[in-house]
């Protein structure tokens, strides 16, 4: 069995080649899927989850990884989210390699929103907009400039301005035009992309505010309780999905249907739909596309996948 830790998961999923391979996976069907999410018994904010998947005829793999958003006030500060991906052979059940958590789930979260911004964001974007700045942020700004190389600057906001400098130095180290803002309003109305990356239990973005022709990548609201964008965003966009398995579990969506804004008729298609060309994708080009990345066992199993292609 192979072991993969986080530089060795980094250094083996170039962005490009893992939009590709997830683009590729999506040509097959879903694979079977499960979530198991456990609660501290303490009754503190962290989670245990572990997310099995298993393609027909094809690969096995699991995930365990802990959700801890007290992490990044720990010194020095951990990820929110780590643990291992192992990878099974489908046919024995025996196990062909384990990669570090953090880097896997941050590689195909990432990747992800990036091949949804490859299908449907327009082909002339040039301004990235990253909402949060956590240990995903930083990744999801290279992936979308590996799926749109037309963009040119990346603008970082958080709330808390020093958090924003630090990721935008990391990009800036890298050779990418990154600055940092203070005014969310003022950016999100300037950006040809906008991605939320956080833990926002209110909504960040207002879609009033967004660009016509802009596209609006929304990822950290897993959770019913959680939102990032407003009914105006998802009112006044075309929504996409990267599965219809997954997609009633984020607020975003759940909290707008609530509302009576939109209804799931609202939800156009997702990356199975896109990728086997079922479901039409950007029809104009003052269209606004929203994208809800929601995550799943099979994403995990996708990317794991393309990791195991690397030892060949």
């Amino acid at each position: 069995m192979h072991i993969f830790d986080a530089p060795a998961v980094h250094a083996a999923l170039p962005w490009s080649f893992l939009i590709e391979a997830l683009r590729k996976a999506h040509l097959g069907p879903m694979p079977a899927s499960d979530v198991m999410v456990q609660s501290d018994p303490a009754g503190g904010e962290a989670q245990f989850v572990t997310l099995p998947g298993w393609a027909p005829g094809g690969p096995i793999v699991v995930k365990m990884v802990g959700v801890f958003p007290q992490n990044a006030a720990l010194q020095p500060p951990q990820p929110a989210v780590q643990g291992l991906v192992v990878l099974f052979d489908g046919a024995t059940g025996g196990p062909l390699l384990a990669a570090d958590g953090a880097a896997m789930t941050a590689r195909k979260t990432a990747a992800d929103s990036a091949l949804g911004a490859a299908l449907v964001a327009r082909e002339d974007v040039e301004d990235l907009l990253i909402v949060g700045a956590g240990a995903l942020a930083p990744h999801f700004a290279e992936a979308h400039l590996a799926a749109r190389p037309s963009l040119r600057r990346v603008t970082i906001w958080n709330r808390t301005t020093t958090r924003a400098e630090a990721v935008a130095a990391q990009l800036r180290d890298k050779g990418i035009d990154a600055t940092v803002s203070d005014d969310l309003d003022g950016s999100v109305a300037r950006a040809d992309v906008v991605s939320c990356v956080t833990m926002s239990d209110k909504a960040l973005i207002k879609g009033a505010l967004l660009r016509p022709g802009s596209h609006l990548d929304l990822v950290g609201a897993y959770l019913p309780t959680l939102r990032e964008a407003d009914d105006a965003a998802l009112t006044r966009g075309t929504i996409f999905v990267d599965s219809r398995n997954n997609m009633e579990g984020g607020g975003d969506l759940s909290q707008a249907i609530a509302s009576g804004a939109i209804t799931w008729d609202a939800v156009k298609a997702d990356l199975f739909e896109l990728v086997q060309a079922k479901r039409e994708g950007r029809t104009g080009a003052d269209q606004i596309t929203v994208f809800k990345n929601n995550g799943g066992a099979h994403l995990d199993l996708f990317t794991a996948s393309a990791l195991s292609q690397t030892l060949s």
